[in-house]
């Protein structure tokens, strides 16, 4: 393997329309944190680059809502979200901004050095444009129904619901958001990226240069280039951005997937002069810590740019994470489920730690995983405080208690001190080869194993009760457990910054390097060590109560202002209801859609035939569970292909104010095809 002279590491840039959520930490900047405090403590040359996207239709949309500009919007949440991340304790080097001068500068430059080289086509292409407003609508800002599951609040560029990619013109009775109105197709200029001109390229280089990439990077990979890429637009119409830096482009900015990944490059610049050999040198290992909705920005497209502009390094991995849920649900911005890291630092001061530590407990390295509050609390108090905190509170306090505060010598040592003190060299070497490969649970798990390890050792050998008797066995003893603490500041710094950090406080010295874990002599005898405090505090229930209870105020308050009760449509004629055949029917068969995450495929009795329906439940229902219910479809609805497979029929579901759906099934099992009034 090739040892670098320096690490890069970028962080996937938040969108500045709104503040952070523990759903963005456990994805991508716990991670990329951990990994940044660890190389930093083997003494490597490491620049963490993150910043604000603070361009694309989130950023209007959000700014239209609430009646301000823009330039207010991405002021309000990059300074929101700066603070929060340097109160976490997120150790960037530099968090910049996409509106900053310099990085108008680079995405212009880096788009005119393209442009000249000829590596962009250019098309006259037909979209929505809204009369009234007077302008081309973005994907975001057309709204209409899905053609796959039906879903009347599809986007323009994804249905939420069933996860289908879209294009504008596949939506039914597409409106604008803007002004409400139908819109028009208009011609309009383009320049576009031939993905398809890498393709080979990309095959040799991700599918046979990176089999070591994560399992869940590598196959999404795999399912883009096999699908095969089509040339991608790198502008859009739209008066917020970077403008297109040609003649003729009035009106026309960098698409954001475009400008934002080069918002590392300008950070970079930003950050230093010498920001040349951190992009440009080979000895340099470059690496995107990003969430799985992300991969084919930074595994594709950046890589594809970067080779087409030719003098940049490529990513050396993308350890992407995929995502965290919420007390079983999914976090949604939009209903307020989410827990705010600014509101957690606010309601929880001193515990940054502890949600580092849970998250890390947590983190979706593979697949999705789940918050609960409870959890949370159960972390804490019976880990953090009965594990981390007893060891270190005892250790410290029988040292003053016993030698006034002084380090004792180790005495002679006996087998069991041996093998205690052979584990704390195991245990580090365990812990580095999990965090050099992106596994943070497993090496988090393991350097609690040191507090473990310590805490056996004190109750077995049972200092307290032989201080008096055999006080030579309890200079050995306090000794070895010193060291256990000494090397806790080291193999947990990257975990827990703020925690370690104190403990150096308390056993006054200074921060070790990474070499130097696993050292039995790290606290030498005659050190002289400080009182300590409390490591951790335990966390009461009606504290966990109180943030259950939030969470379930927000979705009441959604509830009673509307915005998760969807407003009832327009009134229909008794004549046009009375041509949808509603029937009962029984699932037959269900299986998942391959290369979907989203669709179920169920083979049905209808009691007229056997029929196949393709439907966006698979987040909610396992296939062996539907086997065998009884269900309500639309049975004369127009056949529909989704995803090469033919749908006869919907089936109908109610969505709860939790946004979870549930069949809508007879109260009473009936004959199949019974008609539903």
């Amino acid at each position: 393997m090739k040892s670098f002279k320096r690490h890069l590491i970028t962080s996937a840039l938040p969108y500045a329309n709104g503040p952070l959520h523990i759903g963005h930490l456990a994805g991508v900047y716990v991670p990329s944190d951990i990994y940044t405090r660890y190389l930093r403590l083997k003494g490597q040359d490491v620049l963490s680059i993150c910043a604000s996207d603070e361009h694309g239709v989130p950023i209007t949309l959000k700014a239209r809502t609430e009646g301000i500009t823009p330039k207010e919007v991405v002021d309000r949440y990059h300074e929101l979200n700066k603070k929060a991340f340097e109160d976490f304790g997120i150790a960037f080097d530099i968090y910049s901004r996409t509106s900053n001068k310099v990085h108008y500068e680079t995405a212009s430059d880096f788009f005119l050095t393209l442009y000249n080289k000829g590596e962009f086509t250019e098309k006259v292409t037909e979209q929505y444009y809204d009369e009234e407003a007077g302008c081309f609508l973005a994907d975001r800002y057309i709204v209409g129904t899905c053609p796959q599951c039906g879903n009347e609040n599809a986007y323009g560029d994804q249905c939420e619901k069933c996860g289908t990619s879209l294009s504008p013109t596949e939506l039914i009775n597409p409106h604008s958001t803007i002004s409400g109105s139908k819109p028009v197709l208009r011609e309009t200029l383009h320049w576009y990226l031939p993905l398809d001109k890498y393709e080979g390229w990309l095959r040799e280089w991700i599918l046979e240069g990176h089999k070591e990439w994560k399992t869940n990077v590598y196959g999404q990979c795999k399912s883009w280039l096999e699908q095969g890429l089509q040339p991608r637009a790198v502008s859009r119409d739209l008066d917020w951005g970077i403008p297109v830096p040609v003649d003729g482009a009035g009106g026309k900015v960098l698409y954001v997937w475009f400008d934002a990944p080069i918002g590392y490059i300008s950070a970079t610049k930003e950050l230093t002069p010498e920001w040349e050999k951190y992009w440009k040198d080979p000895d340099t290992k470059l690496i995107h810590f990003i969430g799985k909705d992300n991969i084919v920005f930074h595994c594709i497209i950046f890589p594809a740019m970067l080779k087409a502009e030719g003098s940049f390094i490529l990513p050396e991995n993308v350890p992407a994470n995929e995502f965290l849920n919420l007390e079983n649900d999914k976090i949604s911005t939009s209903r307020n489920w989410a827990v705010w890291l600014h509101e957690y630092l606010e309601e929880f001061p001193g515990k940054q730690d502890v949600l580092r530590y849970v998250l890390c407990t947590n983190m979706p390295e593979t697949k999705d995983s789940d918050f609960m509050w409870k959890d949370f609390q159960a972390k804490n108090n019976n880990e953090l405080v009965a594990i981390l905190g007893n060891f270190v509170n005892r250790s410290l306090v029988l040292t003053n208690n016993y030698f006034g505060g002084i380090a004792p010598a180790r005495s002679k040592t006996d087998d069991y001190d041996e093998k205690v003190l052979s584990e704390i060299e195991r245990i580090r070497n365990n812990i580095e080869p999990s965090l050099e490969s992106f596994r943070f649970r497993d090496a988090l798990r393991e350097a609690m194993n040191l507090a473990r390890l310590g805490n056996k050792y004190l109750a077995d050998t049972e200092p307290w009760k032989i201080h008096k008797s055999d006080p030579e066995k309890v200079k050995t003893i306090i000794n070895i457990a010193l060291q256990i603490t000494a090397n806790l500041t080291i193999i947990l710094e990257p975990f827990l910054p703020f925690t370690t950090k104190k403990l150096r406080g308390w056993l006054n010295c200074g921060k070790f390097s990474w070499a130097e874990a696993g050292r039995s002599d790290l606290i030498p005898p005659g050190h002289a060590i400080k009182k300590p405090g409390l490591l951790f505090e335990k966390i009461e229930d009606d504290v966990i109560e109180k943030q259950i209870n939030k969470l379930r105020a927000s979705l009441k308050t959604n509830n009673d202002t509307g915005t998760t009760v969807i407003p009832p449509k327009e009134t229909v004629s008794f004549d046009l209801f009375s041509r949808i055949d509603i029937r009962t029917a029984t699932v037959l068969e269900a299986e998942k859609v391959p290369r979907t995450t989203k669709l179920l495929k169920l083979t049905i009795d209808t009691g007229i035939d056997t029929r196949t329906i393709v439907s966006g439940i698979a987040e909610y229902f396992q296939p062996d569970d539907l086997v065998g219910k009884q269900i309500s479809i639309v049975a004369n609805l127009e056949p529909r292909k989704i995803k090469g497979i033919e749908s006869k029929g919907m089936i109908l579901m109610a969505e709860d104010s939790g946004g979870k759906l549930v069949l809508v099934s007879p109260a009473e099992k009936t004959g199949n095809g019974s008609i539903i009034k």
